[in-house]
């Protein structure tokens, strides 16, 4: 049985989706199984091939990356992951495409190290999280949100509550369990926790939940 991680490139460079597929398929386990020029083609290729991860550059002539993720997420019953590539961090694009359900961002001057780790970390399911950069991102473009307090907000318990704050942080499971002195598995139980009452698809998508609904204010 194969066991590959199928990915799927979208860029409209030609020598970017190149450099890339270079970079992953020299990578035992790492596969590119197809590629796509604008993010019509992207929802389209995504659709025929079913990959587990997609590089998504987020600006591209027509349907944007944006739009390309909502369409993909919102139109298979077990979507890919999704890693937004980009040239800036600091771009309302990439905002946009977080909060549209991207697992994270990679810059395209990464290292090829860093492109393999984050396709293999979103894989499984991880998010590609990067907390002063969201941080950032929810300092500058969050304040565009609703500043009212979401009735989630209020449902969380003292300890799910500074779960999600380490989550923000960026701790990992094991980090937090640490942290909170507590086993894994009950650290694993309160993400889950955390992830199911801020209606948040991962790790990523709870941060920048709690960062647009003030739970948490950059600074």
């Amino acid at each position: 049985m194969n066991t590959d991680i199928r990915v799927v490139v979208a860029d409209d460079e030609r020598m970017v989706r190149t450099a890339l597929r270079v970079i992953l398929d020299a990578e035992p386990g790492l596969r590119v199984v197809g590629e796509a020029a604008t993010g019509a083609e992207a929802v389209s290729v995504v659709r025929e091939l079913r990959p587990d991860v997609v590089l998504m550059d987020v600006r591209m002539p027509g349907v944007d990356g944006i739009r390309a993720t909502e369409q993909i997420l919102g139109s298979l019953d077990a979507p890919p992951r999704i890693v937004v590539v980009t040239t800036f961090e600091n771009d309302s694009y990439v905002y946009d495409a977080l909060r549209a359900g991207a697992a994270g961002f990679l810059l395209k001057r990464a290292a090829a190290e860093d492109l393999v780790q984050a396709v293999r970390l979103v894989a499984r399911s991880d998010s590609l999280l990067f907390p002063s950069a969201v941080r950032g991102l929810a300092a500058e473009y969050g304040r565009r949100q609703t500043s009212a307090a979401p009735p989630w907000v209020a449902r969380l318990t003292e300890r799910e509550a500074e779960v999600l704050r380490l989550m923000a942080a960026g701790l990992a499971n094991a980090e937090i369990a640490e942290r909170l002195r507590v086993g894994p598995a009950t650290a694993k139980t309160h993400v889950a926790a955390v992830l199911a009452k801020t209606g948040a698809r991962d790790r990523t998508q709870a941060v920048i939940a709690a960062y647009e609904s003030g739970f948490i204010t950059p600074g």
